[in-house]
């Protein structure tokens, strides 16, 4: 998945090397067991690289997850190599929280209080 601009700082110089290795290490096959929460695979999903996805047929894109969701820590045990799909699915809390905080953070830029806080 591309890295967003503003948090491209945020990993290191060697990030596609890193990255490379990991896939290479899992066949370039998605490494995901289930911990996406999709529920659609048991086991290893069998989604590679290139290859059309299984129940899509849509081409798929090998990613590296952080599992922290921390891109400073590229430690290999916090990086799972994840077809878009699972790595989506994994990330959807994380990028539902952060969504909210952008959108807390503009109305605030704009001079708006919020009359009601959002739900967690």
């Amino acid at each position: 998945m591309p890295i967003r601009p503003e948090n491209l700082a945020r990993y290191p110089d060697n990030w596609p090397e890193i990255s490379l290795a990991m896939k290479e290490a899992a066949g370039w096959q998605c490494a995901c067991e289930g911990e996406c929460g999709r529920g659609t695979h048991t086991g290893r999903c069998p989604n590679r690289h290139g290859q059309p996805a299984y129940g899509t047929g849509s081409r798929v894109v090998l990613t590296t997850a952080h599992l922290d969701h921390t891109p400073e820590n590229c430690d290999p045990a916090n990086l799972r190599p994840m077809c878009q799909g699972c790595h989506l699915h994994y990330d959807r809390d994380h990028h539902r929280e952060t969504a909210a905080a952008t959108r807390r953070a503009r109305i605030a830029a704009a001079g708006q209080l919020a009359l009601i806080e959002e739900a967690s």
